[in-house]
């Protein structure tokens, strides 16, 4: 299958070079363009790529910008004609960072670059929509913002309408549903432990039986979470040989 790409670049002649480089690699698909954020985004949504190229001074808002925009990152490579933001692009984790005018030798390398990864993406998802451990994703809490890889997340848990994720020592809020969250995670590496929480069980530390049949299990950051009675007797036959 190709690769879907999207092209977010407020130079005319600049998005024209790139659809030229595009088209010595036929297994790429240019499914639109967009000269601002704002268009830029409602493309993404509305498209879906899986390649993203993003110019990052662009009017009114810039390319990091719309990544804060986009609860779900397709794999970015920054084209760029200032060699300035390269440390702060890879803090966004993008694929790759292109110096305009770009060598196509260098554009070459990295196409080469997001087709494996995307490879490897497909490789972990599950069938349908859902999101695989090297997935990123955008969270934002009030000012604090971060773009992290679904596997660095330990697990969720449902607060009012809201659902707190656990990674490293933050514990930011999504205005999300765990319901809504748990269709795109990916089942080899998830699991409902109740009705309140999803754990990521590469992150147990240890599993301790509890009253009425049910399990406690103890996270990788101290975190204690008890599974119902109905999941540990599923949670028990999924882990098991």
């Amino acid at each position: 299958m190709k690769m879907k790409a999207v092209i977010v670049e407020d130079s005319r002649l600049a998005r024209q070079e790139l659809k030229e480089l595009l088209k010595e690699h036929q297994d790429i698909e240019l499914v639109g363009e967009a000269e601002n954020v704002d268009s830029g985004y409602e493309l993404i949504q509305n498209s879906n790529p899986d390649l993203l190229f993003l110019d990052i001074n662009m009017p009114e808002k810039d390319g990091f910008e719309l990544l804060e925009m986009l609860d779900d990152v397709p794999i970015t490579i920054f084209t760029t004609a200032f060699d300035e933001y390269a440390i702060k692009s890879f803090e966004y984790n993008a694929l790759d960072y292109l110096l305009k005018p770009v060598n196509s030798k260098r554009f070459a390398l990295a196409l080469e670059k997001a087709e494996a990864k995307l490879s490897g993406n497909k490789s972990d998802a599950q069938q349908g929509n859902r999101l695989s451990v090297d997935s990123q994703i955008f969270i934002k809490d009030g000012e604090a913002c971060w773009l992290i890889k679904i596997g660095e997340i330990s697990h969720f848990e449902i607060v009012g309408n809201y659902t707190r994720v656990f990674f490293q020592d933050k514990r930011p809020l999504l205005y999300k549903s765990l319901n809504q969250i748990e269709e795109k995670l990916p089942l080899d590496s998830f699991f409902r432990v109740n009705r309140q929480q999803i754990i990521n069980t590469n992150y147990i530390d240890s599993v301790v039986p509890w009253f009425n049949g049910k399990l406690k299990l103890k996270m990788h950051n101290g975190d204690e979470v008890e599974v119902s009675r109905r999941q540990s007797y599923i949670f028990k036959d999924k882990m098991s040989l």
